[in-house]
């Protein structure tokens, strides 16, 4: 069975976070090896433009700290997939493949997509993903894994790991009509908006098989909010930590 994806709106690995990313460990506690520990990789593709070396590092630091307050084995490193030529390293593909949870933190949103597919990387990453790894982007990290994301230069098609929707990081009450008045503007019509508050992510549940729907359980300390179809409008569903939201199943 598939392990989790999970959505964090941004704001990653800082003071707050820790909620979130003791929640991925938890997910994957059954395919802790004690002569291994859990092994966590952070895939600093999105920040490829800036400093990809700074964020990896930022990751390692947190998965540890957050390891230790769980009182976890925890084995964190940076996997520096940032580059068409590097994606095609076997050593570091099999690095992605060991690992039990695979983070990519946020930066630029056209780079993950651009980069990944077609890549012994991705490919690594696809069969630790279906092994039972967690697989967790946030902010672009997490804008990457649905059918489209927008960038400074406009749309673009994502990896397509969740269906149906467009992920919306750094989302706040304040903005959020603005921002799907924006997203109406530019998406492709079919897509709702998952929103997702900075240190505030959503997880996927287990579901039973043939289900019409995903559920993603809340976690951190800020808002989801879901919008099933943001071109005609509706009501937002705001959900908070602990509670789920369903989004439906779709058809590749």
């Amino acid at each position: 069975m598939s392990g989790p994806v999970a959505l964090h709106g941004g704001g990653e690995f800082l003071s707050g976070d820790e909620e979130f990313l003791a929640a991925l460990l938890s997910r994957v506690l059954a395919r802790a090896d004690p002569d291994r520990g859990l092994q966590v990789a952070v895939v600093p593709t999105a920040a490829a433009r800036g400093r990809p070396d700074l964020a990896g590092a930022n990751g390692v630091a947190a998965f540890e700290r957050v390891a230790a307050l769980c009182g976890l084995e925890v084995v964190a490193s940076v996997v520096p997939v940032v580059s068409h030529a590097i994606a095609a390293d076997a050593e570091l593909a099999a690095e992605l493949a060991a690992a039990d949870v695979i983070h990519f933190p946020g930066g630029d949103p056209d780079l993950i997509p651009t980069i990944m597919p077609g890549t012994a990387a991705w490919a690594a990453i696809t069969d630790a993903h279906v092994a039972g790894a967690v697989l967790a982007g946030a902010s672009a990290g997490a804008m990457a894994f649905g059918p489209w994301t927008w960038t400074p230069g406009g749309g673009m098609g994502g990896l397509r790991v969740v269906q149906g929707f467009v992920v919306v990081p750094h989302a706040q009450e304040a903005t959020w009509a603005a921002t799907i008045e924006r997203f109406a503007a530019w998406a492709p019509e079919g897509l709702g908006a998952l929103g997702l508050s900075e240190q505030t992510g959503v997880i996927e549940e287990p579901v039973v098989p043939g289900s019409l729907t995903h559920e993603w359980r809340v976690v951190g300390p800020g808002e989801a909010r879901w919008l099933v179809d943001p071109v005609r409008g509706g009501e937002t569903v705001v959900a908070r930590t602990g509670e789920v939201i369903s989004t439906p199943v779709i058809a590749l």
